[in-house]
């Protein structure tokens, strides 16, 4: 019995931070391709990648906050860990 209940419990957790991560991958891995946009000058389509990430982020974390404030929180974190891994990976990160 004990062992279902935490399972339930870990559960939203494990979920959450995965969604997290992906979602901050894609997130976060994008910003080269606006960066590109906007230097380009294709201010129209830049901010629209730019409207589309910042929409997607906030559909995810919404979509977590319905599982719970501890899926939201370990999706938050899963964002700030793939934002993390791509800086380093990046070499802005030392």
């Amino acid at each position: 019995m004990k062992a279902l209940a935490l399972l339930e419990s870990a559960l939203p957790l494990g979920l959450g931070l995965l969604v997290g991560l992906l979602a901050g991958w894609a997130h976060f891995s994008s910003l080269t391709a606006n960066l590109r946009l906007f230097t380009a000058g294709r201010i129209a389509a830049a901010l629209a990648l730019q409207s589309l990430r910042l929409g997607l982020t906030v559909a995810v974390l919404a979509g977590l906050i319905r599982l719970g404030l501890g899926a939201l929180l370990a999706g938050a974190c899963g964002l700030l860990l793939a934002r993390r891994r791509l800086l380093r990976r990046e070499g802005a990160c030392r």
